[in-house]
């Protein structure tokens, strides 16, 4: 009697520890991207932060500084789209630990750097790393959960993806200020392990089938090499000469020569027949403009506020959170924005107000309370952002059929990274070209002791970090900085506008894919 539902309640106690362990696993699936993408949402935005101390440290030139940004995005931005492929070829369980090892010890180096050279490689590495790592954390976790729950897993990522990008100015500035700018790159080295770990002990390959078709490593060369040699020309443009001038020439030809191989490749990094939507490429272009923009601003913004405003770090990064936090609290409501208002009149007035807020920041000069200078407008500049972000993700995404969703997020991944490495190597010598020439007028106009000037000329590669223990000097520095800034966020403003031209030509009333 007892032996009829024996068979079924076995079953059923042997089918909940796999059910279990299924779910078990998941969770430690979602924490192992979270913390190994947390390291490269950090450090997106501590390092920043970090740059006027590092320069003091190595006594760096501007153009040094730049190139501790631009050397990782330059790797970032090229393999990008080759890590996302490589997942789909080997795992994406195992490229995604291979990026976390490859950052992490990348991070270590970046930490112990004796010197600027090293760094500079170090933080090359860095990007490829990250080139690994982004694509394929996300990727890890949709491909573990199912699709009923793969929803709430994203958002969860999402959450803590943006608490830690906020934390990252105000952790980055503590840690300046009380440690040193090596511990912002040591600061992944705890967290790495915690995701190898994690990864390795609790969590298995996913069981998606592999792409066995071969990887587009000749359009991956070209490409890198083509931006490395635009971006040394742009920003080597004031001081280089004919060297700096042929890099220029034989990256844009290797730009060409891409387009060329990405055109005729069976197997494509970047699909050119998706830029055949005119709502694709358009957004495309509007996200060009609208990170070009901000990499730009918040580049010069920490530099500025450190060592012509004389913030300590830890302020600094407080400086920077209501930008991030408008971002944060808001990303709900805008992305609820495309179905009140469809996607072109977010896309027209979130650049417009991003362009406010760029225009309000060329107001404060030296000196001034925090909460009349900048607060006001990184208050309008999060608005912008917000608006514009979340509906610009939503169309990118739709204005494909479903079949090419993860070509097109990756494609525009890519714009906006290739978008930020190039806004600042165009911005490099036109602040460099503004701000030696007011310094230079201010020196020969003002008066001041000829030791003095020549000290003060011979370092003006070095921008806002020049030694001097002139008061007048100290000031003529300070206002060729902040006015070289201005013009900086004047292109910025403009590039905000420019973008939202751009949806006003080609975002329609309704998402379409044409």
């Amino acid at each position: 009697m007892n032996s009829g539902p024996m068979p079924c309640a076995e079953g059923s106690i042997r089918s909940r520890p796999s059910l279990d362990d299924a779910s078990q696993r998941n969770r430690w699936v979602l924490l192992a991207t979270i913390l190994g993408s947390s390291m490269e949402f950090i450090d997106g935005t501590v390092v920043n932060v970090s740059l006027p101390s590092l320069q003091s440290t190595f006594h760096a030139t501007g153009t040094q500084v730049q190139w501790v940004v631009e050397a990782y995005s330059l790797f970032l931005s090229a393999l990008l789209l080759v890590g996302g492929s490589m997942g789909d070829r080997f795992g994406l369980r195992r490229t995604f630990l291979t990026g976390v090892v490859v950052f992490m010890s990348a991070s270590a180096w970046c930490g112990l750097a004796p010197n600027i050279a090293q760094l500079l490689i170090a933080r090359s590495l860095q990007g490829v790393g990250g080139s690994l790592l982004v694509p394929n954390s996300l990727a890890f976790l949709s491909a573990n959960f199912p699709e009923s729950d793969r929803g709430r897993a994203i958002g969860t990522w999402s959450g803590f993806a943006a608490m830690m990008t906020a934390l990252g100015p105000i952790l980055g500035g503590w840690l300046v200020q009380y440690g040193s700018w090596r511990w912002v790159f040591s600061l992944n080295v705890p967290i790495g392990c915690a995701a190898l770990w994690i990864t390795l002990s609790k969590t298995r390959e996913s069981s998606l089938p592999l792409n066995s078709k071969a990887l587009d490593w000749l359009g991956a060369i070209t490409v890198t090499c083509g931006l490395a040699g635009v971006t040394l020309c742009l920003m080597q443009w004031s001081s280089g000469g004919m060297v700096t001038r042929l890099a220029g020439t034989a990256g844009l030809i290797f730009l060409v020569a891409f387009l060329i191989i990405e055109r005729k490749a069976t197997n494509p990094l970047m699909p050119l027949e998706l830029f055949r939507s005119r709502v694709f490429a358009g957004t495309n272009a509007l996200t060009f403009f609208v990170y070009g923009a901000l990499s730009a601003a918040l580049f010069y913004l920490p530099l500025n506020l450190i060592q012509v405003q004389h913030y300590s770090p830890s302020a600094t990064g407080a400086a920077l959170l209501p930008l991030i936090l408008m971002m944060f609290l808001l990303a709900r409501w805008s992305g609820g924005l495309i179905g009140r208002l469809g996607p072109r009149v977010p896309l027209i007035v979130g650049p417009l107000i991003a362009a406010a807020g760029y225009a309000l920041l060329l107001r404060p000069g030296v000196g001034g309370s925090y909460w009349v200078t900048y607060f006001p407008a990184m208050l309008v500049l999060g608005l912008g952002m917000t608006i514009t972000v979340a509906p610009l993700t939503t169309v990118v995404m739709s204005s494909v059929n479903p079949g090419s969703s993860g070509a097109a997020s990756g494609v525009n991944n890519a714009v906006a990274q290739i978008a930020a490495l190039l806004a600042l190597a165009v911005a490099s010598p036109l602040f460099f070209q503004s701000f030696s020439h007011s310094l230079e007028r201010s020196v020969q106009q003002d008066g001041l002791p000829p030791a003095v000037a020549h000290a003060v000329v011979a370092q003006e590669n070095r921008l806002a970090a020049i030694h001097t223990d002139d008061r007048q000097a100290r000031e003529m520095i300070a206002d060729a900085f902040v006015g070289a800034f201005r013009h900086i966020l004047f292109l910025a403003s403009v590039s905000a506008l420019t973008a939202a031209g751009i949806a006003a030509m080609t975002i329609r009333s309704q998402q379409s894919r044409d």
